[in-house]
Order: structure tokens, then sequence, then C-alpha cells
């Protein structure tokens, strides 16, 4: 099998980290790393995607940089020691809004993972993700992410933990990548519920039971926490076992689809420790 993975970067130090996670996650696979940098040609994009054609000047310029930023980074990579033969880079320059971008390399190329850094150029202290970021992880919903923010470890992950309120019910195919990641870094699953009353009812011991048996062949613990918000049960739970990745699904309409929210999402502790792998409901 041969992974289609896409690692878009806007030339920041966050996105080069993840193109390194992304390389170190996949080291044993056979893959294509597609390489992707939207470029406009002035520091606004709707205004660039409106003023400015292809073949004007500003444009031409904004494609040439733009193409020798992606060669720097294969060179780069190269020279630091990143020889694997198993994998192939494909360089991808486009004018676009960086969302649609890529939308349509996903839909195009059949792509499997994105990988992507969580914040750009701009990396705002103030805010966990970018812009860009936060749109990949709600409306690419036919494709995987994994989020790295820049002071995540580069090892593979040794636990990834899944929040859940097994109040929603999961498919197998649903949690086919997760399940992927464990294997291929024979890490733990560590379920993690947080608990709104004391004990489970039938429904939710019901979507306990799903879980356990999708989880069959993967080394998975489950465990609770009490008395304490999302944000915060899922921050002192990653804490206090060093885990390495969390992992989410994003289901609309759900208690834990808020979880991707830009106010919930910039008051995760953990954020800026650990990558996040973000699946979707299949059914949306």
């Amino acid at each position: 099998m041969r992974y289609k993975i896409l690692l878009p970067t806007d030339f920041s130090k966050n996105s080069l980290h993840a193109i390194k996670y992304a390389l170190e996650l996949y080291k044993n696979d056979n893959c294509d790393f597609y390489i992707l940098n939207v470029f406009y040609a002035t520091g606004n994009i709707a205004e660039s995607l409106t003023h400015l054609e292809p073949g004007s000047e500003l444009h031409e310029m904004a494609k040439i940089e733009s193409e020798n930023g992606l060669k720097n980074i294969v060179d780069r990579l190269k020279t630091q020691g990143y020889k694997n033969k198993k994998h192939q880079f494909k360089t991808v320059s486009t004018f676009n809004n960086p969302l649609e971008a890529i939308k349509n390399i996903v839909e195009k190329k059949d792509i499997e993972m994105i990988v992507m850094g969580t914040k750009g150029i701009t990396n705002s202290k103030l805010l966990a993700y970018g812009n860009t970021a936060i749109y990949v992880m709600e409306k690419v919903r036919n494709c995987p992410v994994i989020v790295v923010p820049e002071k995540a470890k580069q090892h593979l992950p040794k636990e990834i933990v899944f929040p859940t309120s097994y109040k929603t019910h999961y498919k197998r195919r649903e949690l086919n990548y997760l399940i992927d990641i464990a294997k291929k870094c024979e890490a733990k699953i560590a379920v993690l519920h947080i608990l709104e009353e004391e004990n489970l009812d039938e429904n939710q011991k019901e979507k306990q039971q799903m879980l356990k048996e999708i989880f069959e062949g993967v080394n998975y613990s489950f465990h609770e926490l009490g008395n304490n918000s999302i944000e915060s049960a899922i921050n002192i739970f990653i804490e206090s076992r060093d885990s390495d990745m969390v992992a989410f699904i994003n289901k609309k309409h759900t208690f834990f689809g808020s979880i991707l929210r830009q106010p919930l999402v910039k008051e995760m502790g953990f954020n800026s420790k650990v990558p996040i792998l973000v699946m979707h409901d299949l059914r949306n």
C-alpha cells in the first residue's frame, strides 16, 4: 500500500515542523508526500483572488516565489538527512483560497491524510490555532487531519487519548485512521470519558461495548475523570500521563463536536504540546 499524504505549508517554522513530524510518523511506509503552498500576491487573500489574474506581473512573481520556496523545502529536508527511499515528494503551487486549494487536492489526488501546523507565519500568541487549521479541521470532511503544534515532540506517539461521551454511534471505518496510527506506532489508545453522571446509562454502556469491539486487536484502556470541564479534563489527563496525541471524531450536532469550535479550542492548554488527530463522522 502507498499512502498519499498532504502537507500544506506557508514556509513557516511550524509548517516545517509538521512536515518533519509526518515524515517520522510514516517512516516505515511507502508514501507520496504532496507539499502544497497556496500563494497570493498581496497580503489580502480576498483582494488577490478578486483583482490578480494569472499572467499578471504580480501573479507571476508570487508564483515563482512559491515554487522556489517549495524547492527549498525539499532541498532542506534532503540536506538534513531525510532521504527515505520509501518516500517521494511532489510539490504543488497554486493560486487560491487555502481551504479551497486543500479541498481540491484532497479530491483530485485521493489524499488519505493531511498533516499541517497549528499556525502559520502570523503565529499569534493569542490564538491556539490559525484560521486555516480550524477551517481544515471543521470543513474538510472527506479526509482526516493531524494538526501539529510547534512545540510537539517529533517522536512517535506511545499513547493516544480518545475522549468520548459514549453518547454517539461510532462506526469502525470512522476510527480506522486512529487504529492504523496506533498499530503503526505500537501506541496505546486511552479512551477518556468525562463524567456527567455517576454511572453510565444503558445506551452509554452499549457504546462502550461497541468501542471494545472496534478496538479489538490494539492496545487500549478505559478511563474516567469527573468534576472538570471538557478542556480541563483532557488537559489534566494528558499532562498527568505525558500522552503524545489526542484524537477526536468531529460529529456535527453532538456534545464533543463543539470541541473544535474556536472559543473552546483557544482554551485548551494541551494544544501547544501534542498533535491532534481529527476524524469525521462519515454520515455528514
